[in-house]
């Protein structure tokens, strides 16, 4: 049984039968909203407040439960507890107690480890109060390293692996489009149809960091993608901006001064992770030997991010316009891992009606999601890491011909010529019909 608060206030914490805490700034409060959201790995309970708050946090068995006390506070009016979200918190309670805090109890479905910390206000949040609950068994993710991987023990003839990783979610839902619409739900649309695209092609396998609508932490995003092995992590994104003609769709890499920065914080702490560079651990190495294998690692990484970059956006080009015609580097926190390629695709501007209204559909969201995995695609097409099927199996490559496509189109995404694309398939003409499977050659 354990429960733990930490936040920027300083904090007294209690340890006896029940494990307390108390946190915080004092002042008149109201309960405003409550709102629970559930991950793999932890349920994620925000409480809305009118102001900063002292609280105390603590949890008890039989049943189990998680109690906040939250001082000189009082529920909104209109307030009413949230129903279970029946998964891990089964029913919320609130009532008024007699020293004029407010006491909100989590029923739980099963004993959990605790986290809780207050956040100030932000983008069109208000004050929070956090409480992360992990369930019993399960270390917070943060203080679980993962297991090392060895590099070798990747098979032959294996696919290429591509982390996919929807932006934002959860409470936290991103920009926020002139009709409501918001970005965290149309990039885990996108990421979804971009996972059925590769994963219809021989050799690809989409993997998506995630899979429903919560919030992953930045650097533990690149941390799910190593262990999956991936041999490319795509961050997926609907850019927003104060003047709404703005529009069209952007590619960026990691800046090469936030890359040097992190490769120095990355040497600082290797003594104490596990994390791989390239599947060999920094942990054992010297310094100077060290610096250089991350230097190499990280080099290469760019590059080849660089390089896939370029590609996506000229499928991106063909579907629609892009903001820049080239690919643009910033320092993005999910494009830190110094040994995966990493991308961040910024599909449109929410903030630009025509745009927003265009990424609600989801015959828009296909489109930037086959536009984006024919990027992927021509790159390891030309470039297959050497232990993969594609690597093996250089000819053997297809393509689905769907409504509205022509044999034209088809080659300039393949990266293959027009005449190649006839002989292969023979055909004389241009004419196709949907459903039809043509081979497409070595490129």
């Amino acid at each position: 049984m354990l429960g733990i608060v930490s936040n920027s206030f300083r904090c007294r914490v209690f340890v006896g039968l029940l494990a307390l805490a108390v946190c915080g700034v004092a002042g008149g409060t109201d309960l405003l909203d409550f709102r629970v959201w559930t991950s793999p790995d932890k349920t994620r309970a925000v409480l809305d407040l009118s102001g900063t708050v002292d609280y105390r946090l603590f949890t008890l068995d039989s049943p189990d439960r998680v109690v906040l006390d939250l001082s000189d506070a009082k529920a909104a009016s209109g307030f009413a507890p949230p129903d279970a979200d029946g998964d891990f918190v089964r029913r919320v309670r609130t009532g008024r107690r007699d020293n004029g805090s407010l006491r909100v109890v989590l029923d739980l479905q099963a004993g959990a480890k605790v986290q809780s910390f207050l956040l100030p206000p932000a983008a069109q949040y208000g004050h929070r109060l956090v409480v992360d609950l992990f369930p019993a068994g399960k270390a917070a993710a943060s203080a679980a390293p993962a297991k090392p991987v060895k590099q070798m023990d990747r098979r032959a003839n294996r696919d290429i692996i591509v982390a996919i990783d929807a932006g934002h979610g959860g409470e936290d839902p991103g920009a926020i489009g002139l009709n409501g619409t918001y970005e965290k739900d149309v990039v885990l649309a996108i990421s979804k149809a971009l996972k059925k695209e590769l994963d219809a092609q021989p050799g690809f396998s989409g993997m998506l960091v995630r899979t429903g609508d919560y919030y992953i932490p930045h650097l533990e995003r690149p941390a799910k993608a190593r262990a999956a092995r991936a041999d490319l992590f795509i961050s997926i994104h609907a850019d927003a901006f104060k003047n709404r003609k703005v529009k069209g769709t952007g590619v960026f890499v990691l800046s090469r001064r936030r890359a040097s920065s992190e490769a120095a914080k990355f040497l600082a702490n290797r003594a104490n992770q596990s994390d791989l560079v390239g599947g060999v651990n920094l942990g054992d190495k010297d310094e100077t030997l060290a610096a250089v294998l991350l230097d190499l690692s990280q080099g290469a990484s760019m590059g080849v991010s660089k390089s896939i970059g370029d590609r996506i956006l000229d499928s991106l080009g063909d579907v629609g316009p892009v903001h820049k015609d080239y690919v643009e580097s910033a320092p993005f926190a999910v494009l830190t891992a110094p040994d995966i390629p990493s991308v961040l695709v910024e599909t449109g501007y929410i903030s630009n009606p025509e745009e927003e209204r265009r990424l609600r559909t989801a015959h828009w969201q296909r489109k930037i999601a086959a536009a984006i995995s024919a990027g992927i695609e021509n790159y390891f097409f030309s470039n297959p890491p050497p232990d993969t099927w594609l690597a093996n199996n250089p000819a053997e490559r297809s393509h689905t011909v769907a409504s509205g496509e022509t044999l034209s189109g088809i080659a300039q995404r393949h990266r293959v010529s027009l005449r190649r694309l006839r002989t292969a398939n023979a055909i004389n003409g241009d004419m196709l019909k949907v459903g039809t499977v043509l081979v497409i050659p070595a490129g």
